[in-house]
């Protein structure tokens, strides 16, 4: 089977300035050489999807399972080796059961 081929210069669907505009939204600090690099990636990637789009997969069934059989899932029991206590009187901050962590939304 052949995939149609299309060039890349038919997928400049990100520009160079819409990285820099992520970025920025982003709070991330890029150079225009590693913005052009990143741009030039994603349209890549883009036209690579657009290859495995146009193959014909009528009739193909979706995988639902790599496996051939059923996945085993344990049952949801209370494992009483898990010691809270242990584990808290480790950990770097706790208060009435809970683990404090730093705050990272401003």
């Amino acid at each position: 089977m052949s995939i149609p081929s299309q060039s890349d210069a038919e997928h400049d669907r990100i520009s160079a300035a819409d990285i820099e505009k992520m970025a920025t939204l982003a709070r991330l600090d890029l150079n225009p050489d590693e913005a052009s690099r990143y741009a030039a990636s994603l349209n890549h990637i883009l036209s690579m999807m657009d290859r495995l789009s146009a193959i014909d997969t009528e009739g193909v069934e979706p995988l639902r399972n790599p496996f051939d059989g059923v996945q085993p899932l344990r049952d949801d029991v209370v494992n009483a080796l898990i010691d809270r206590e242990a584990f808290q009187a480790v950990s770097g901050a706790h208060q009435n059961g809970l683990y404090l962590v730093p705050k990272v939304i401003e």
